[in-house]
């Protein structure tokens, strides 16, 4: 026997068609297409085993999509923990801007430690940064 879902998914007609227009244009994200989908399959009343099969996701996955859209109205992913860039566009654009530079006297070219010294000499950034920021910022813009 099937347990009642917790949160029971009641669409109004204009949720109804913002959402049928997520699925059918393909504009947005595969998992923000795939979590209308859900909401839509949920309040026709499919059961979250039968949308979990159909998507090829957890029972738990559908679950989860319903309890956020009852709670936050979302489809979009929750923002990502993690560290701050240590640079900001414009400080990436002068290191990039200094590589391309002539190296300093007595050098043939620009080390990542050279770089990340210069900056601090500069006063483009505030804290010094490691070579290794330099140098994925470098590859990053390459």
């Amino acid at each position: 026997m099937a347990r009642k879902q917790e949160h029971p998914i009641e669409l109004s007609e204009i949720e109804r068609l913002e959402l049928e227009a997520i699925v059918r244009t393909g504009q947005q994200k595969a998992r923000v297409r795939r979590r209308a989908q859900t909401l839509l399959w949920s309040a026709e009343g499919k059961t979250d085993q039968e949308i979990a099969v159909l998507h090829g996701v957890t029972p738990n996955t559908v679950a989860a999509t319903r309890k956020r859209w009852v709670e936050a109205q979302s489809l979009a992913d929750q923002p990502r923990g993690g560290r701050s860039k240590k640079l900001d566009g414009k400080q990436e654009a002068f290191l990039v801007a200094l590589a391309c530079s002539n190296a300093p006297e007595g050098r043939e070219t620009w080390t990542m430690q050279l770089l990340a010294d210069k900056l601090v000499e500069l006063q483009v950034i505030d804290e010094p940064v490691s070579d290794e920021t330099v140098r994925r910022t470098l590859k990053k813009t390459t």
